[in-house]
């Protein structure tokens, strides 16, 4: 899903996205989705998904969002925790925090906020060897 080459999120394959916000849609409140969500319309409020969430080139989103990934290729203000990785397309405008595991911004993208990337599963000579300081 999120091996794709080339500018923007329309190379992710429709084929595997169980909920979709089409462009001409503007929802609000709180969406709760086990398998991946797209949105390419407005979307206001809460998005909690186990899967995970694919904002259109198009779509644009002000929402505390929690996700396993986040790929961004539209506009959006909120605060994100993903336990994977988030990804920010050549397009994408993201005004929030983020806390994630793994974080990609590709040349173009713009990003304002603040990050915090959760190492507690990556080995580092700390973690190795207690003594070190």
């Amino acid at each position: 899903m999120f091996g794709k080459k080339g500018k923007g999120v329309e190379t992710v394959s429709i084929e595997k996205i169980d909920t979709l916000i089409g462009k001409e849609t503007i929802f609000q409140g709180t969406i709760t989705a086990t398998g991946t969500l797209r949105i390419d319309g407005e979307f206001k409020g809460e998005v909690k998904a186990k899967g995970d969430l694919v904002i259109g080139d198009a779509g644009r989103v002000e929402a505390a969002i929690e996700a396993r990934n986040v790929l961004i290729g539209g506009y959006v203000k909120g605060n994100i925790s993903a336990a994977g990785k988030v990804d920010l397309a050549p397009s994408a405008r993201l005004f929030g925090d983020i806390k994630v595991k793994n974080l990609v911004i590709e040349e173009g993208a713009l990003f304002k906020g603040n990050c915090i990337m959760d190492t507690a599963t990556i080995p580092t000579e700390q973690n190795k060897n207690p003594n070190m300081l």
